[in-house]
């Protein structure tokens, strides 16, 4: 029997599982690691850690199954600077996607008249292209020493095969790809100060990229170019057509939708990236998902999860700004903060409970009025994806049916089913997806909810715009 690894490099945890052709997954195992914030609005990593966790993972999950492990691939965190000197060794930490410290550098991309044109997207703080000016201007001497430029994942695939390359779904992600054309931009690369040289050779996701080396005790094992984590989860959950929909809550939220052709919508508030099955999509992200959960009820509230009911869904008069570290899409505004508005003598602590996962889900609703789609149906996956309450909000925000998939681990799913098809189990990213991924409906929407959310929205929306001058101003108060 054929096993096929598949590695999640999150920001907080680093997850893998290890599966047939079936996809019956034989074991699991995480590895956590931690992130670093030295100032207000930074977010950094030590690849290293990325590295050890990722080989704690084989050695796990191949102890008695090395010589039938067929392949590996692995789904990682987008938007990461990692630098690299002429010995190959870490300049310095890698700044994460979250990392919202180069907003003058994202100001003077966007003030580009051609750069819509050149890479299909407006520039986030968030983006790669950023960093790399950042570190230009306030860290010369780290950029001088660069040879090498690279994502999270590529870091730890260069490091397993000696091969240094990405995928298009997760070099879309570095505002240096022409992604319509699926090549780098030297345009991109001189005005970022770099060489075309300095970055991955290109494959798609399911493609062979090399072998492990032998030090890592797989000898049959291949590595394929692997993909960004969203679109990662996007084959896990078999969200791979046009018209699909899938919908992350992990510690940033997305919404996914596929499109046959490069969409029309380039330049726009949302993400036009390359798909792992080759094609393309627009992608919404929200910077503080079930991680705006995890701030409240255990750092705040210090007590667990779901402590609300939906009983008086869009009826507490509460409001909740997701935006703990400013906001990607659709305002992309470092400077936005979150917010609890409309608290009264009689606001009760289910109600802030509810309200703030009601806030996620309306900023994943902007995603989705910023497509301009309807949806009807999406599947959920992520950390907050087994629980009935945000199944329920998030299915009468959006006033769309909500399925979940047998296996949670979608990015990690994903990355063993794109390992799959390079090795030639499936002949593609669909055929592999259609025979292993089970779906099952989780919760219907209710109309009579959904109604009072869309009041509810009308309110929210006007939320960020009365804020917004507030918002900044006060950062740059505090700066």
């Amino acid at each position: 029997m054929k096993y096929y690894i598949g590695i999640d490099l999150g920001t907080s945890s680093c997850k893998g599982i290890i599966a047939d052709r079936n996809g019956k997954i034989y074991a699991s195992h995480t590895v956590k690691y931690g992130v670093s914030y030295p100032a207000p609005g930074y977010s950094e990593q030590d690849p290293e850690d990325w590295l050890r966790a990722a080989v704690e993972i084989l050695k796990v999950l191949t102890k008695g199954r090395a010589e039938d492990v067929a392949g590996v691939a692995v789904a990682g965190q987008m938007h990461g600077l990692v630098m690299l000197d002429e010995n190959d060794k870490v300049i310095r930490p890698a700044i994460l996607w979250n990392d919202g410290r180069s907003e003058k550098e994202t100001a003077y991309l966007n003030s580009l008249e051609n750069l819509a044109d050149l890479t299909g997207n407006v520039a986030f703080a968030g983006f790669t292209a950023p960093k790399i000016l950042w570190v230009k201007a306030h860290e010369p001497e780290n950029f001088a020493k660069t040879r090498k430029i690279c994502l999270p994942k590529d870091y730890v695939a260069y490091k397993l095969t000696g091969v240094f390359s990405t995928d298009y779904s997760d070099a879309a992600g570095m505002l240096l790809l022409d992604t319509k054309d699926k090549r780098w931009s030297e345009e991109m690369c001189a005005i970022c100060g770099i060489d075309k040289g300095m970055l991955p050779d290109l494959y798609e996701s399911y493609e062979i990229t090399g072998k492990l080396k032998k030090e890592f005790g797989l000898p049959k094992a291949y590595l394929c170019a692997g993909a960004g984590d969203n679109a990662g989860a996007a084959v896990g959950t078999d969200t791979l057509h046009e018209g699909d929909c899938s919908i992350s809550l992990g510690t940033s939220g997305t919404v996914f939708l596929p499109c046959d052709a490069f969409p029309a919508s380039s330049g726009t508030a949302l993400h036009n990236f390359c798909h792992a099955n080759g094609r393309f999509h627009m992608m919404g992200c929200i910077l503080s998902a079930s991680s705006c959960d995890e701030w409240w009820t255990k750092r705040i509230l210090d007590t667990g999860f779901d402590m609300f009911t939906t009983e008086r869904a869009g009826r507490t008069g509460v409001y909740f700004l997701p935006y703990l570290m400013g906001e990607r899409c659709p305002h992309n505004d470092v400077n936005a903060r979150g917010a609890f508005i409309g608290l009264t003598p009689s606001t009760t602590r289910e109600d802030m409970c509810l309200a703030l996962c009601e806030g996620v889900a309306y900023a994943l609703r902007d995603c989705v009025e910023a497509a301009g789609v309807k949806i009807t149906e999406a599947t959920l996956s992520g950390g907050a994806a087994k629980s009935p309450l945000w199944q329920t909000v998030v299915a009468n925000v959006l006033g769309a049916d909500i399925y979940v998939t047998e296996t949670e681990q979608g990015p990690s799913f994903g990355a063993a089913l794109l390992a799959m098809t390079g090795c030639g189990e499936y002949a593609s990213v669909e055929e592999a997806a259609g025979a292993t991924v089970r779906k099952r409906l989780a919760v219907k929407h209710d109309p009579t909810a959904a109604a009072l959310y869309n009041k509810g929205y009308e309110s929210y929306k006007k939320l960020y715009p009365a804020l917004k001058e507030f918002f900044r101003a006060e950062r740059a108060a505090n700066a």
